[in-house]
């Protein structure tokens, strides 16, 4: 049994058109608030599981390898997981293992840090990283098309320290990762039993509580449709079996479990949950 708690690991703002993909600005404005510059308030959120033995990390966020041009781009918090981690009393050497669901700079920059001669360093020394055989792949030949996600500043410091996994695979006992494609080829997504069921972090098939609908991608998404098949599959298991969710960039409470939509044959929508573990 893992028992768990949520981690801000820090805001940031992106563009409500990359966010919604397909559906018009006229629509998904009545969900959210764009500022001035049609970016809209997102978060970065991680999981921190432990068993008694063993100090496990779900995702990252952004770290802070940043200029200040970069974070004026994206209203960067001035926040990382190693302050989130610290607020629990946990230090970065305590982490054992991190999980990303994927390689972009907004769940794994912060796998490395700037050293005191300003070079990029594993962040959590002691730590095994796992991610998809396919995902590493393609965040080293840089396979996607936004030219600054894949960065090799938090690639290549962490090369020696990454345990590969291909398909669904039991990580650590009762720790399981398994493909959800379509927002990359390699993206994963992360289940784990805390006792109470199953507790499921999806990563960026389904970012944030407006994104439950069949349509409602990323304009990121690299295979769009797969991603759909992908959050449809997710969606009806879910609900199927209680799982509780845990959504990755959802500003407000991220906790939700699944229910059909009354009348909408397999439609769905996300009901928030009070507390987070």
């Amino acid at each position: 049994m893992w028992n768990w708690q949520l981690l801000r690991a820090g805001a940031l703002r992106l563009d409500g058109g990359g966010m919604f993909g397909v559906i018009p600005r006229t629509i998904w404005s009545r969900l959210v608030t764009a500022d001035d510059n049609n970016r809209i308030a997102l978060q970065t959120n991680c999981l921190l599981l432990q068993d008694g033995s063993q100090t496990v990390l779900v995702e990252t966020g952004c770290g802070d390898k940043w200029t200040d041009t970069q974070r004026g781009h994206w209203d960067l918090e001035r926040r990382t997981i190693v302050d989130a981690l610290r607020e629990v009393d946990i230090e970065p050497g305590q982490v054992d293992v991190v999980i990303v669901t994927h390689l972009h700079f907004d769940h794994a920059a912060a796998l490395t840090r700037w050293d005191a001669d300003n070079r990029p360093v594993p962040t959590f020394p002691n730590a095994t990283v796992i991610v998809q055989e396919t995902e590493w792949a393609d965040a080293l030949a840089n396979k996607s098309t936004m030219g600054r996600t894949y960065l090799r500043s938090h690639l290549d410091p962490v090369a020696d320290c990454i345990q590969l996994v291909s398909g669904d695979t039991e990580v650590l006992p009762g720790i399981t990762v398994w493909p959800m494609v379509g927002h990359t080829w390699g993206h994963q997504a992360v289940r784990f039993d805390d006792g109470e069921g199953i507790v499921c972090f999806p990563g960026d098939v389904m970012p944030t509580v407006h994104h439950a609908g069949p349509a409602y991608s990323l304009g990121y998404d690299m295979l769009p449709y797969e991603n759909m098949l992908s959050k449809q599959a997710l969606l009806e298991q879910a609900s199927r079996e209680n799982w509780r969710l845990v959504l990755d960039h959802e500003p407000g409470n991220p906790v939700v479990r699944v229910a059909p939509e009354t009348g909408k044959a397999g439609r769905f929508r996300l009901v928030q949950e009070a507390g987070a573990g």
